[in-house]
């Protein structure tokens, strides 16, 4: 693994207000994990709302055809697509995020 470059580690340090570059690092990750996992609950909320049912009952829904609106018209699967997508990063990021604490 190569080593930051010395303008980036500087930068760091002075941003994180650390004295330690592994320390500035592990803070930068982690709040940015924090905000990507809040951004895409943000996402999952909405959605949530607007269908009124939670993703893995959407899912069950247009599996088993069972859903008011056409699955097949052109914002439902917008909003199929996005909400998958936000799901499925939310559990990255939170996986990523159990295993760097």
């Amino acid at each position: 693994m190569s080593a930051p470059s010395p303008d980036l580690g500087a930068y760091l340090l002075k941003v994180t207000r650390s004295q330690d570059l592994d320390e500035a690092f592990e803070k930068v990750l982690s709040e940015y994990l924090e905000l990507k996992i809040a951004t895409l609950q943000e996402a999952t909320n909405r959605l949530e709302e607007k269908w009124g049912m939670e993703f893995s009952t959407c899912k069950r829904c247009l599996t088993e055809d069972d859903l008011l609106d056409d699955a097949y018209s052109y914002d439902v699967e917008q909003d199929y697509w996005e909400w998958e997508e936000a799901e499925t990063l939310k559990d990255h990021y939170q996986q990523v995020q159990t295993k760097s604490t």
